[in-house]
């Protein structure tokens, strides 16, 4: 009827604002995709379309309302590989900035792209995004939690001859949201988490009761080596993110969960370490593990291309 705001939505969409909304057996089929996709790519160009090119003619909506590189290339380039593209939309230059709602704004962009991710902070945001939009709905990153990231972090370590049910990783640092996904992870593949985190910097309760509940081991400890001794991966991120204050206080806070090579020893001998990026170096991870032969950043940022391609054509109802 003329005027009408009502669509026909069809079936459920599937959005993906943190791990548990595709659950263990999703993503364990992500990981296997992004295996076979990575691999059949080997020595083509970047932005050369995958064979089957699945989502030819779709195209992503990305709003930043935080700063990026990894996640606004890796979405551009994981959709030209699929065989569609992407456009960006942030904070300063589009009508989100100057006052228009989440919800209108998720009501336009469904009809006129194929799925939105977003990058903010309010995780709030997000929920409401994808309960105005009719199209799959992808946090890019929230205060909350970083679930893009993780499928990229599970996809390194796999990659890396690590299986997941019973693999012991230490984090060290901030209990921020990176860590929240982590822990969420361990409850969807049953590994084990060593939190090391100053006191007062721990994570949400509600990240590790998750993991608890599921049947992994979450040891919280203000110590840094008991949460390195014996890890089969060893994970940090940057201590202050984008926009915190009291800068000064927390670094020194952290200053004895630093990732240096006397706490990578305690680790098994074939122990990796990740960083989600941008590292500072010297701060959070001394150089000679950041550079060192233990150390798979890089291998875990390509990933986000290939973990990004797994999650876009789940959201599309194509894996999973």
């Amino acid at each position: 009827m003329a005027g009408g705001n009502a669509l026909d939505l069809g079936p459920a969409v599937r959005n993906f604002l943190d791990l548990s909304d595709a659950g263990g057996n999703a993503i364990a089929a992500m990981l296997a995709d992004a295996q076979d996709r990575k691999a059949a790519r080997a020595g083509w160009p970047k932005g050369k379309p995958d064979a089957d090119a699945p989502l030819a003619g779709h195209v992503l909506g990305m709003i930043f309302e935080k700063n990026s590189t990894r996640t606004r290339v890796s979405f551009d380039i994981a959709m030209r590989q699929l065989g569609g593209s992407a456009l960006i939309l942030d904070s300063g230059t589009s009508q989100l900035g100057r006052g228009e709602s989440i919800a209108d704004t998720a009501r336009v962009l469904s009809r006129m792209v194929d799925a939105i991710m977003i990058r903010t902070d309010d995780h709030a945001k997000a929920e409401e995004l994808a309960h105005y939009a009719h199209v799959p709905v992808i946090n890019g990153l929230t205060d909350r939690s970083h679930p893009c990231q993780i499928v990229a972090d599970l996809l390194t370590m796999v990659e890396h001859g690590k299986a997941l049910p019973g693999l012991e990783i230490a984090w060290l640092g901030d209990g921020n949201n990176v860590l929240h996904s982590i822990l969420e992870a361990a409850a969807l593949f049953k590994f084990n988490v060593r939190v090391g985190t100053p006191a007062g910097y721990e994570p949400e309760s509600e990240f590790v009761e998750m993991a608890r509940s599921a049947g992994s081991k979450v040891t919280l400890t203000n110590d840094a080596g008991e949460a390195a001794r014996g890890a089969d991966v060893v994970v940090t991120d940057t201590w202050v993110s984008m926009g915190q204050d009291h800068a000064d206080a927390k670094l020194a806070a952290m200053a004895p969960f630093q990732v240096d090579t006397d706490l990578m020893a305690l680790a098994n001998q074939n122990a990796k370490f990740l960083h989600c990026l941008p590292a500072h170096v010297g701060e959070e991870v001394s150089e000679a593990v950041f550079e060192g032969p233990q150390s798979v950043v890089f291998d875990e940022a390509e990933n986000r291309i290939h973990a990004q391609k797994a999650i876009l054509l789940w959201c599309h109802g194509l894996i999973g």
